[in-house]
């Protein structure tokens, strides 16, 4: 009887349990925590089953896990049974399941989510939004590129949620798009309580080649490199440093584009309003030498105000020189004032102007006609070049560097380096110009020699060579051709051989060529004239006398001891036969 109520109340059991709807695995259950030990919450999910849950899943993003005994909590039913006896349940699965619910509504209504960056992984961050795992991509982590994530890491805060897809499980967030919307209405209200020409103070965030980002306080303004200084400033870090503080004036606000001009040298007195009293035109200052450029060399005058030395005006001598051959950086020079454009904020100055033109100086050391003495500096295909003092040139022309020899000949007789002597022939200050004479230097020698010669005039010669064709001779350093058919009068006596080197004879000057420095002399032609004065001052023929008694009388007047060579129309006369 006892063995039929054991097996009753058994089926009975079992009927029961058939009854019971145990849960469906991989759905979310309602349980009790009965227990936390050894970092475990044990967690009654009913039906007679118990699972483990690790306490870090019941942490919030950034918090501790708050977990505790008799607490009610939702998990996942992963599993009914291990290999333990017992369930297999997650309440970090239970939360995403809980998650996406949540963050699909807060995705449909534009609604801020928050969640906490707690990993790296290839272009971003990983986001927990309180059980469901989110992408942040690097471009969306803050407004400017970071290079330490570090202090960001873990921390709770706000996202706003770009794309979701459940069936695929993923999720991109952004936490940009909230510090630009912040942002932005910092920056309205700061905006709002600036005003164009009003000075603030701000911090220095960022600096670049061409200005500074100042922060005043929840908005960036430009302050450009040319707004810092009245002076010159190459870069902006020579003046300022990264979080430095400064005041500033607000020069311009774009309503539209919220961007802000700001201006440090606006602070100070301009110094432009005093240059054409200060630097008044011709006046001489110390500069300093601050840019060179290909054109010419700024230099300060003072703080705030610069001139242009252009290339031209920097020397006298140096014309086609770069001019960071003339002058450097940073070097002191002095300068004059040639010009002043107050509008366009243009100083013109002149670097030669401080010192006298050399060619002026030249002029007043040596008059035209003055000899000089210089190197050679260069040989060209119209004449030399030699230097003078003052470092200038003075051009000797082809024509200008020998008496007897052609340009082009005589030129081969120098080379660079040579120093040599010249005249001054004339001095062109305007134009720069010197012009240099060789072939004067020890002056005219045929204007010397045939100063007081006159063509028809008597000289005496002396004769240096015999050649066939006549002879040679010489007159004051003067050299002359007498060709064979001017010997003499007598064409049996138009003989060479018949003089020698040596022998002086009475020449008659037919031709002074000054152009091209010859002189034309001729013993026939001395001859003639000699035989017509004769006639004239010792009778004539129509008088009785015969040719032979009037040349008689002539030759005995004119012959006396030591006198020179005559030809042979002076011998003695033959005697009348008739």
């Amino acid at each position: 009887m006892a063995q039929n109520a054991t097996m009753e109340e058994f089926e009975a059991l079992l009927n029961e349990s058939f009854e019971i709807d145990t849960p469906q695995e991989n759905s979310v259950v309602k349980g009790k925590v009965i227990a936390v030990e050894a970092g475990f919450a044990i967690v009654d999910v009913g039906y007679k089953m118990e699972g483990r849950v690790e306490l870090k899943e019941f942490a919030n993003p950034g918090e501790a896990p708050e977990v505790a005994v008799g607490d009610e909590v939702e998990v996942f039913l992963r599993q009914v049974e291990n290999s333990k006896g017992e369930a297999v349940v997650s309440r970090e699965m239970a939360r995403r399941e809980e998650a996406w619910d949540r963050l699909e509504k807060a995705h449909s209504t534009g609604e801020r989510v928050d969640g906490a960056i707690f990993g790296r992984v290839k272009g971003g961050f990983t986001v927990d939004l309180g059980g469901a795992v989110a992408f942040l991509p690097g471009s969306q982590v803050d407004v400017r590129p970071i290079r330490d994530a570090g202090p960001l890491m873990g921390m709770k805060q706000p996202f706003q949620i770009l794309k979701m897809d459940r069936r695929r499980g993923n999720i991109v967030v952004s936490r940009r798009s909230i510090l630009e919307e912040s942002r932005a209405e910092q920056r309205a209200e700061v905006i709002g309580n600036l005003a164009e020409g009003m000075d603030a103070e701000g911090v220095v965030k960022n600096i670049t080649e061409y200005g500074a980002f100042v922060d005043l306080g929840g908005v960036d303004g430009l302050l450009h490199v040319t707004d810092m200084a009245w002076r010159r400033i190459n870069h902006p870090s020579e003046i300022l440093t990264i979080g430095q503080s400064i005041k500033v004036q607000v020069i311009k606000i774009n309503k539209d584009t919220h961007r802000i001009s700001l201006g440090m040298k606006q602070l100070e007195e301009d110094p432009w309003s005093i240059v054409e009293s200060k630097y008044p035109l011709g006046s001489k200052h110390q500069g300093v030498v601050t840019n060179i450029t290909d054109y010419g060399a700024f230099v300060e005058l003072e703080s705030g105000v610069e001139g242009l030395v252009h290339v031209s005006e920097m020397s006298w001598t140096k014309k086609n020189v770069h001019p960071g051959k003339i002058v450097s950086t940073s070097q002191e020079v002095e300068v004059m004032v040639l010009e002043i454009d107050d509008a366009k904020r243009r100083v013109s100055l002149g670097l030669k102007q401080t010192i006298k033109n050399p060619w002026e100086v030249f002029a007043e050391a040596h008059s035209e006609g003055g000899e000089v003495e210089g190197e050679v500096k260069n040989i060209t295909e119209f004449g030399l070049f030699i230097g003078l003092p003052g470092d200038i040139d003075g051009m000797v022309h082809l024509s200008d560097i020998s008496w007897n020899e052609r340009g082009e000949d005589a030129i081969k007789n120098f080379k660079k380096g040579d120093i040599v002597k010249a005249v001054v022939s004339e001095v062109d200050v305007e134009k720069e110009r010197i012009s240099l004479s060789i072939k004067a230097v020890g002056g005219d020698k045929f204007a010397e020699a045939t100063g007081n010669v006159k063509r028809g005039s008597v000289i005496t010669v002396e004769i240096k060579s015999i050649e066939d064709g006549g002879i040679e001779v010489e007159y004051e350093g003067m050299k002359s051709f007498i060709r064979k058919s001017d010997l003499s009068r007598d064409r049996a006596e138009q003989k060479p051989e018949r003089f020698s080197v040596g022998d002086k004879v009475d020449v008659r000057v037919t031709n002074i060529d000054n152009k091209t420095r010859k002189l034309g002399v001729s013993i026939k032609a001395r001859e003639i004239a000699e035989e017509k004065e004769a006639v004239e001052q010792y009778g004539s023929s129509d008088s009785g006398a015969s040719l032979g008694d009037i040349l008689g009388a002539a030759r005995h007047q004119v012959r006396r001891p030591g006198s020179l060579h005559r030809c042979a129309c002076f011998a003695d006369p033959p005697q009348d036969r008739r």
